[in-house]
């Protein structure tokens, strides 16, 4: 098959598992430590607390009083902490949470729940959660001027489990495939590589720390020692957080350092940072880092 149609397959998978989502699951009465946030159909929400469903409405309690709403013009409920709610204002919960920069975190995507995202214009990817415990992503390079056969073909599986609210722990994989290029001199091929990992991130939504391990391979030889990784999170107001990733290569004695702002909405985030080395080799101020996640 053709790996345009694959990646043209694995986007109709995405986008149709996410249409398919029952909204009637959604539709039950929180305990009061948890409010929601109802989504209609035009786009506006509102929040407050269901206190009641019928079979074709339900009836919704907010600041302002208690409304009957239609089921079908309700596209979303999402349940929230009243924790959550500040000054009379919805800290919502980071939009990319599963990730620091280029790095996963242990925290796993929700069944049904997938984004879009893309590091330095021309790396985009599809990342979907098959169930609350497997996620499945992937994409390729756009760089101008080459056809499919000369792009980079990467993907990105997944697996994990949350041992306590605090807690998370995961494996997965980065997988990929480099482009053929004409070398006339070696007369060779590329070839492929990848990191596969495990990682754990400790704490709150709002802060936490997260460690890992990882083993590259290339060309279907494996690294005998593990790369490093460390990095968190630190929440600094509603739409932005303080973000670091580090990595420590085996046989490299200078760590690679990066850290930045991330700046984000309910659904959506950017990531600026700044990419460097302790010792010798570091540059003033760094190497800039661009990323953007767009959640569906």
């Amino acid at each position: 098959m053709h790996k345009s149609t694959i990646g043209t397959s694995i986007l109709l998978f995405f986008v149709s598992g996410a249409l398919a989502a029952d909204i009637r699951p959604q539709l039950v009465v929180p305990d009061s430590a948890h409010a929601q946030i109802i989504k209609f159909q035009d786009g506006t929400t509102s929040r407050g607390r269901i206190i009641r469903v019928d079979s074709a409405a339900v009836a919704f309690r907010t600041d302002f009083g208690e409304m009957t709403v239609a089921i079908d013009k309700i596209e979303e409920v999402r349940t929230i902490p009243v924790a959550a709610i500040r000054d009379g204002k919805y800290w919502f919960p980071n939009p990319n949470a599963t990730r620091l920069f280029f790095g996963p975190t242990g925290r796993m995507l929700k069944q049904g729940k997938g984004y879009f995202s893309d590091y330095y214009v021309f790396f985009p990817a599809l990342t979907y959660g098959i169930t609350d415990n497997v996620t499945l992503g992937g994409g390729m390079s756009l760089f101008p001027g080459l056809g499919f056969g000369r792009q980079i073909y990467y993907l990105t599986p997944k697996a994990g489990f949350s041992p306590s609210p605090a807690l998370h722990l995961a494996a997965g994989a980065l997988m990929v495939s480099f482009p053929w290029f004409d070398d006339d001199d070696a007369g060779r091929r590329s070839t492929s590589a990848g990191i596969v990992y495990g990682v754990g991130t400790y704490g709150t939504d709002d802060n936490s720390f997260t460690a890992g391990l990882g083993y590259g391979y290339a060309g279907g030889e494996m690294a005998d020692q593990p790369m490093v990784m460390l990095g968190g999170e630190y929440r600094l107001s509603r739409r932005t957080a303080f973000v670091t990733e580090n990595w420590l290569f085996p046989g490299v004695d200078q760590p690679v350092v990066s850290a930045g702002i991330r700046f984000f909405g309910e659904g959506m985030c950017c990531d600026l940072a700044l990419i460097n080395v302790i010792g010798e080799g570091a540059i003033a101020p760094g190497i800039p880092y661009a990323d953007f996640v767009i959640n569906f």
